[in-house]
């Protein structure tokens, strides 16, 4: 959704395992190079270990792109098996034929993996097993495994054994009786997460890879994201996803760490401060303490008037009362400042009752004159009362074109789910309907809890709705023909008028065009409702008073 708004080809922050985007950190390319290693060399185990989310499956990805050609890989990635099942996977892997019978033998299944592993030999071939999440293996499996490395030769092993697993691996095999198996690992590697400046690169080539031309993410945003992802790539990704469609959503250019921090919030569920708020607060608290320890000396040694005239010993006898003194802080406290603004949290969590979706749509279709009769498939009844729901993910300019009320799905600090319905909109202010009463706020206070999703209801002019492209038939077309040609001021109903033609498709490119929407040419359903919008019925609900300028 954002990528055009970024100038980008397709999504940088993929957490699937794309080998195209592996950053060759030092740590990275120091745990390539092991696994390297151990294709190239013979016999034993090679392990390596990390952190949920530190890369490794992408690092074997990698590796599988690398393999030599003269190696044959078998890759295992569920490891919760039985001993069985463990050793038929292997042979599936790498194109044995086991007979049904044999399915349940182990000694059939390693007869026919050692025939396997002596040919590949005499071939001049190389057979590895490489193992993901192989903390997941029972004690029992990885006996088996072990088992395996004893298909030898004499002079060689025949079997390369790659184990890759979380931190818990490494205290597996620590157990006493899997001794034997961690005595004949060759080769271990834990891949740590990465630096400050590691992090910076990370994102940076993600961003290059993907198609960016330019810094996207500020300095001040890449030092916040590292210090909150801890450098783990996983969550960089997630973070950075959710930061850019907060970008996009506010239609800002850059990410600023604010929007990391935001971001971060709605990955954790919890909302994140800036470093130096922790560090001011501490100054504040000792600064507060300070000043507290300096009023009272100085109550001690010069006590206040109304206290020594209380005191005849104090005051001297018959001395007349001192006039009291208004301090410049009691003179600010009288003047009873008005409190601030109340945040967008304060208002769901007052309103939280009535955040539920069928609440939302309850207020949204009542602005159509239109009742809900229960709280079950709303859509379905907007559809029967003539009306049709369209769900969007965009931006404030998004909302703004298409003008019609909306319900926004907004996150609180905590990590739930509100659906607000959005009545009105102006350039500084949203108008919110939270329960009996209207609420404006401003929009950048909605923006922290905002994300892009938001549903409209509409109401079409025809019986059903569709994409329209050209070649299409129909009232819709028709119906689209005389809609544009109405906008001008003109009428349009020719003898083919029902069909969608190369000249309709150049109406539609223009008025895509004008209203900032993707210029196509194909009348899908949002550009349906901005049409519908734009010649909107007298009575029917807007968010803008006037229509927004092309």
């Amino acid at each position: 959704m954002y990528l055009s708004f970024f100038g980008l080809s397709e999504k940088p922050f993929a957490i699937t395992p794309d080998p195209r985007y592996l950053y060759l950190s030092e740590r990275h390319a120091e745990a390539l190079a092991h696994l390297l290693y151990g294709i190239n060399e013979s016999g034993g185990f090679i392990q390596l270990t990390g952190e949920v989310g530190t890369g490794k499956t992408t690092v074997v990805r990698t590796l599988l792109s690398r393999v030599p050609h003269h190696a044959d890989v078998a890759v295992i990635l569920n490891p919760r098996v039985t001993p069985v099942e463990f050793l038929l996977t292997i042979c599936e892997e790498l194109g044995l034929s086991i007979e049904a019978a044999d399915r349940d033998s182990v000694k059939q299944m390693v007869d026919a993996l050692n025939r396997r592993l002596l040919s590949a030999h005499a071939e001049g071939r190389r057979i590895i097993v490489i193992v993901d999440e192989a903390q997941n293996l029972s004690a029992e499996t990885l006996e088996q495994v072990r088992l395996l490395t004893n298909l030898e030769t004499p002079t060689q092993k025949l079997l390369q054994i790659i184990l890759i697993g979380q931190p818990e691996l490494r205290d597996l095999l620590d157990r006493n009786d899997l001794r034997q198996l961690a005595q004949r690992i060759t080769g271990r590697y834990h891949l740590k997460p990465l630096s400050r400046e590691e992090t910076q690169g990370y994102v940076r080539h993600r961003l290059r890879v993907a198609g960016a031309t330019g810094e996207i993410f500020t300095a001040g945003a890449l030092r916040e994201l590292h210090r909150l992802s801890s450098g783990i790539p996983r969550v960089i990704n997630v973070t950075c996803d959710r930061a850019l469609l907060g970008a996009y959503t506010r239609e800002s250019r850059k990410v600023s760490a604010g929007l990391v921090r935001q971001a971060a919030g709605e990955v954790y569920g919890r909302r994140f401060v800036p470093v130096w708020l922790g560090w001011a607060t501490g100054l504040g608290l000792a600064a507060g303490f300070a000043a507290l320890c300096v009023v009272g000396i100085r109550t001690w040694q010069h006590p206040p008037a109304a206290l020594r005239t209380a005191n005849p010993t104090a005051a001297g006898a018959g001395a007349a009362p001192r006039p009291a003194v208004v301090s410049p802080a009691a003179g600010l406290a009288a003047a009873r400042p008005l409190p601030p603004p109340v945040s967008m949290n304060s208002l769901l969590a007052a309103n939280s009752a009535n955040t539920s979706d069928a609440a939302a749509f309850r207020r949204l279709l009542s602005l159509w004159g239109t009742a809900m009769t229960d709280d079950r498939d709303p859509c379905g009844q907007a559809q029967r009362a003539g009306l049709s729901c369209l769900e969007q993910r965009g931006s404030w300019a998004q909302v703004r074109t298409l003008n019609r009320p909306a319900i926004l799905t907004l996150t609180d600090d905590a990590g739930q789910k509100h659906r607000v319905v959005l009545s009105a909109l102006d350039d500084k202010f949203a108008t919110l309907v939270l329960s009996e009463h209207n609420q404006r706020v401003p929009i950048e206070e909605v923006s922290r809890d905002w994300f892009g999703d938001f549903t409209i209801v509409w109401k079409p002019k025809t019986s059903r709705t569709r994409e329209l492209s050209v070649g299409m038939h129909g009232d819709e077309v028709r119906w689209l023909r005389r809609s544009l040609a109405a906008l001008h001021g003109a009428s349009s109903d020719p003898e083919h008028g029902d069909l969608y033609d190369e000249e309709l498709a150049i109406a539609v490119q223009n008025f895509q065009r004008d209203h900032r929407l993707n210029v196509d040419g194909i009348a899908g359903l949002q550009t349906q409702v901005v049409l519908d919008t734009a010649l909107a019925e007298p009575g029917s609900p807007l968010l803008l008073q006037t229509l927004p300028h092309s």
